[in-house]
């Protein structure tokens, strides 16, 4: 039996300053699984800059952001962000010349508001996830941080389908995941700042020289990538998955100084966000750890099942009951 797909929204920015047309556009957004942002003209380039999860921009031709409007506004978004889909309202109907396609991937006006839904499945919701999946992997996530921290709080955010391509923090982890259903990698993020701290903590009573010090700081980290991945594929990898030798790879490009990663695959990503607290410390900002699943060498979703061991032993131990 197919697995259900998973309801996952995407955060998109919305730059309108007519007030009851960008009424008009939430309107179109909440009921089409995307989460609508706006933010200060004046504010633009930097928020653009910043890691925020973006999946695209909805711009008004009208919008104007440090001198530029239009088609010249949409060239520099694209330029700065060439990731992001972008969506132009105009005010009247308007036909994209080869040179606009370029970084304009739909133009609408109001009365076509409606018949955006296939270009926004098209570039938002290209990939399916299967609900068990996206459950499952905020399930084993947070028990894996529970397993690994003493006597913390973590909270999930709901998982957000994201576009761009820039690294959160200065600490990151990939491991490549391999089934018959998937190939690609996991990603894990952080501030090297907040993970220190952190481990300052956690390590108690060791030299407080070798607990600061970048090995044990990557080593926990790694460790976290580890013990997350283990309970990934004892959920979701078949033991006798063997048709996964030998296959393709595809450079991935970092480029560290603009904090920005390719996978080589334009396709959108799965990502989840959790906000970690150490209980015993009574003050700081929480750790803010980001998680992303990047299926960017193969992606079979109607291959995807879960193992049933795994299954089983929930129902044995009480975590599981049938309906």
């Amino acid at each position: 039996m197919e697995a259900s797909a998973a309801k996952i929204q995407v955060k998109v920015l919305v730059l309108d300053a007519d007030q009851a047309a960008a009424e008009q556009v939430r309107a179109f957004c909440e009921t089409h699984d995307l989460v609508p942002v706006k933010v200060p003209a004046d504010n633009l380039m930097p928020v653009l800059r910043s890691s925020i999860d973006l999946g695209a921009v909805f711009l008004a031709e009208g919008f104007e952001s440090h001198t530029l409007s239009g088609m010249r506004l949409a060239q520099e978004l694209n330029r700065i962000r060439p990731e992001l889909p972008i969506f132009m309202r105009t005010a009247a109907p308007h036909t994209l010349s080869e040179s606009e396609r370029r970084f304009v991937r739909h133009a609408y006006h109001l009365g076509e508001l409606a018949g955006m839904a296939e270009a926004v499945r098209e570039s938002l919701f290209c990939l399916v996830y299967p609900e068990s999946l996206v459950r499952g992997i905020s399930d084993l996530t947070l028990q894996a941080l529970n397993g690994q921290f003493k006597e913390i709080s973590v909270v999930a955010e709901a998982p957000m389908i994201v576009r761009d391509r820039l690294i959160y923090g200065e600490v990151y982890s990939l491991i490549p995941l391999e089934a018959s259903w998937c190939r690609g990698y996991m990603m894990l993020q952080v501030e090297e700042r907040s993970l220190r701290r952190l481990q300052m903590h956690q390590l108690g009573d060791m030299d407080p020289v070798h607990k600061d010090s970048i090995r044990a700081i990557n080593n926990v980290f790694s460790e976290t990538t580890n013990l997350i991945w283990g309970a990934f594929k004892n959920r979701f990898i078949a033991y006798d998955d063997t048709a996964l030798a030998k296959m393709t790879q595809v450079p991935i490009v970092i480029n560290h100084p603009q904090r920005y990663i390719s996978f080589g695959s334009e396709d959108p990503q799965l990502c989840f966000r959790y906000h970690i607290w150490d209980n015993l410390l009574q003050q700081g900002e929480p750790i803010e750890l980001h998680q992303r699943f990047v299926f960017n060498l193969n992606w079979s979703p109607e291959l995807f099942r879960e193992n049933q061991a795994n299954v089983d032993s929930m129902l044995a131990s009480g975590e599981l009951e049938l309906f």
